[in-house]
C-alpha cells in the first residue's frame, strides 16, 4: 500500500517528473517500513519479506514450520495492500501491470538491493537491534536511488506490483527473474556476513 499508493500520488503531483515521483516514493516506504517494523517487530519478528524468512529459516531463527505460514501471509498481505490502494485512488481494482522491467543490469540490481537489505537486517540485529526499523528504513530509501531497478528487495512485493499498472508496477513476464535475483543476494548476503560478522573474528 506505502509502495503503491506513494507512486500513485508522487506521479499525479510531480507533473510529469520522475525524479520528484520516486523522491516521493522513496521518503514514502522508508517512513512506512520504519514505523511497520516498530509495530509488528514484537508480533512476528516484522516478517513482511519472504526471502528475510528465509534467511531466518536457514539460520534458524525462525521454525520452518512458522515459515510455511508466514510466506503466505506476506503475498496475501501484499496484494490486499495493492487492491486496497486502487480503491482509496478510484481506479479499478483489477489491473495487470504493463511496465516492463527485464535486463541483466535490473536483475544484476534486484540481487545487490537484496544484498544490501538482509546485510543490513543481519548486521544490526547482531550488534545494535534497536537501530533496525530505521536502518532498514534508510537502507531502502537510499536503494530506491542507487539500484537501476529501485530495489523491489522482497518477493511478495513483486508479485503485488505485477498487479498495479502504476507507477510501481512490474509486468508479469519480469517477476520470476527479480524473485531469483533476490533470492540469490539473499543467500549470499547470509553466506557473507555469516563470515564477516564471525565472533572468532570481531574483537
Amino acid at each position: 500500500m506505502v509502495v503503491v499508493g506513494s507512486g500513485i500520488m508522487g506521479q499525479r503531483l510531480s507533473d510529469g517528473n520522475d525524479a520528484v515521483a520516486l523522491l516521493a516514493n522513496s521518503l514514502a516506504t522508508g517512513c512506512g517500513l520504519v514505523v511497520l517494523i516498530w509495530i509488528f517487530g514484537p508480533v512476528s519478528g516484522a516478517h513482511f519479506n519472504p526471502v528475510v524468512t528465509l534467511v531466518a529459516v536457514l539460520r534458524r531463527d525462525l521454525p520452518g514450520r512458522a515459515a510455511l505460514t508466514y510466506v503466505p501471509a506476506q503475498i496475501l498481505g501484499a496484494v490486499v495492500g495493492v487492491w486496497a490502494t486502487h480503491l482509496m485512488f478510484g481506479l479499478s481494482v483489477w489491473q495487470v501491470s504493463a511496465h516492463v522491467r527485464t535486463g541483466g543490469d535490473q536483475l544484476f540490481a534486484e540481487a545487490v538491493a537484496t544484498f544490501g537489505l538482509l546485510a543490513t537486517i543481519l548486521g544490526t540485529t547482531r550488534f545494535r537491534p534497536e537501530t533496525t526499523p530505521v536502518a532498514v528504513g534508510v537502507y531502502i530509501t537510499a536503494a530506491y536511488w542507487f539500484t537501476a531497478s529501485t530495489a523491489f528487495a522482497n518477493p511478495a512485493v513483486t508479485l503485488a506490483r505485477s498487479l498495479t499498472d502504476t507507477f510501481a508496477g512490474i509486468a508479469p513476464g519480469g517477476v520470476p527473474a527479480f524473485i531469483l535475483a533476490q533470492t540469490s543476494g539473499a543467500l549470499i548476503a547470509l553466506g557473507m556476513i555469516r563470515w564477516l560478522l564471525d565472533a572468532r573474528k570481531i574483537s
